[in-house]
């Protein structure tokens, strides 16, 4: 299983091009919906230094950025290569 995070809201396009994104290169991930939890949106903001937009992508605990950054990753060839890195990381640990 692929450790990947995305904040995001319902109403947010860029949050779903991340979604088809991801789900086109055959990643899992974990979405946290922050449009009513102000607590999960505090969390992403502390955890994305000061960032509010969504949606806001981790993979394998490294921050990617927004939908523009996972699109530039994909670009320059790097996103199969992070993906890979956290699917070995996931593996690795016992339980997940």
């Amino acid at each position: 299983m692929t450790r990947v995070v995305l904040y995001t809201t319902p109403y947010c396009g860029y949050c779903r091009a991340a979604k088809h994104l991801l789900g086109k290169r055959g990643a899992t991930f974990t979405e946290i919906d922050v449009s009513e939890d102000l607590e999960r949106r505090r969390e992403m903001i502390e955890r994305a230094l000061g960032r509010r937009t969504v949606p806001q992508i981790w993979i394998n605990d490294t921050h990617v950025g927004g939908y523009d950054e996972l699109a530039e990753l994909e670009r320059a060839e790097k996103l199969d290569e992070l993906l890979a890195q956290a699917d070995a990381v996931a593996a690795a640990v016992p339980g997940e």
